[in-house]
């Protein structure tokens, strides 16, 4: 089959590999028609990880199902599924409380698996023609037949519900005011997971004017961090006060005020000065404890110097970690169905697999407009 493998920093090639096979009784073989390329991709992308060369990139996956192992009971071929980026048992300590992203049984020695990522275990990506979906009958989310909300669908297996995500972390509440930073794809969905889940007031920080444009379309305050220190501009709208939650999804790359270099603690920083006395921080944004590209040593192992004083002061509470996608995916489904939710406002463009290398240098560089891109493969599909 067909597969977007990485080849070296800022290289990735369409290429012929093998087809995955059933392994075990309770996989599926998904022919894969909708795959989106993640920020967390370009992690590996830039060579900010470990990510060895020949790695099939790929964990935001959509398809049908094609074979079945003999061990799978809900499912059937032909059912349309989408697969939470998460692999998951559904048996674990973790996984029976609901924490799927943690999961103790699908990448031993590590709480968490996930297809197509560096050090989350031995499962290929699906930015390819194929992918073998192991505990299918758990990881498997059914939708309904052909190929209606394509776009929304494929976002349920990762921004979307990890923007939702971020506001269950900071425990967003009716009415309340929050702070998004970073307005990509998912900052986007975090500040419309705000909106739908009540709030009455949302910032989007971010510098890319395209970006702060669709938070603004989506009902969002736009703030741009290069024309000031945003906790300062997000408190002139708030009586001084600042925000009562605020969420982090920039992670370890953010960028310096003047967008001149990289700042691993900026956002976690300001969102302590935003938020105001005794708020809640939500914090999906991807930190790691390995970054070979940290602008200092410290950052190299994922060590930030972070205003825990202020915070401590301030009796702020955060939350952490990836998104357990399981425990929201069902409902935000049904939402999209219901014509709640349309999360595909955020992709910028549709594409053939074989687009793949020029699609990750341009969302790489944030240029023509690419916010979210999502690959059809089989399919020559264009924006």
């Amino acid at each position: 089959m067909k597969a977007v493998v990485y080849e070296k920093p800022f290289s990735v090639m369409v290429r012929d590999v093998d087809d995955p096979r059933i392994q075990h009784p309770n996989d599926v073989l998904v022919r894969v028609t909708s795959t989106a390329i993640c920020g967390s991709d370009l992690h590996m992308y830039e060579g900010r990880t470990a990510a060895e060369a020949g790695i099939v990139f790929g964990h935001e996956n959509l398809g049908v199902i094609e074979e079945t192992g003999d061990g799978v009971t809900s499912l059937s071929v032909g059912d349309r599924v989408v697969m939470p980026f998460n692999v998951a048992c559904g048996f674990c300590k973790n996984c029976l409380a609901g924490k799927t992203a943690f999961c103790l049984t699908v990448n031993p020695g590590f709480a968490g698996g996930a297809y197509g990522y560096v050090a989350m275990g031995p499962y290929e990506g699906g930015q390819a023609e194929l992918l073998r979906v192991p505990f299918a009958d758990f990881n498997c989310l059914k939708l309904p037949p052909g190929e209606e909300f394509e776009t929304d669908f494929v976002l349920l297996a990762d921004i979307f519900p990890t923007g939702y995500h971020g506001c269950e972390l900071a425990q967003v509440s009716p009415g309340e005011s929050v702070a998004v930073y970073g307005a990509g794809p998912v900052g986007l969905m975090a500040a419309y997971s705000a909106l739908l889940r009540g709030a009455a007031k949302v910032f989007s920080v971010d510098r890319v004017p395209e970006r702060l444009a669709k938070a603004e379309e989506i009902g969002a305050i736009p703030i741009d961090f290069t024309k000031g220190d945003p906790a300062a501009q997000i408190k002139e709208q708030t009586d001084g006060e600042g925000t009562d939650k605020g969420v982090d999804a920039v992670g370890y790359q953010a960028q310096a005020h003047d967008a001149s270099h990289e700042e691993p603690a900026i956002v976690l920083n300001e969102l302590v000065e935003t938020v105001r006395p005794t708020g809640m921080l939500g914090v999906p944004g991807l930190y790691v404890p390995s970054d070979p590209g940290g602008p200092d040593e410290h950052a190299k192992h994922g060590q930030l110097l972070v205003s825990i004083g202020r915070m401590f002061e301030k009796g702020q509470q955060m939350g952490t970690g990836q998104c357990n996608v399981k425990r929201y995916n069902r409902q935000l489904r049904d939402m999209i169905i219901a014509g709640r939710a349309r999360p595909s406002f955020v992709v910028s463009h549709e594409l053939p697999l074989e687009d793949a290398p020029a699609a990750y240098e341009k969302f790489d560089k944030r240029i023509e407009g690419y916010t979210k891109v999502v690959l059809h493969p089989g399919h020559a599909l264009a924006a």
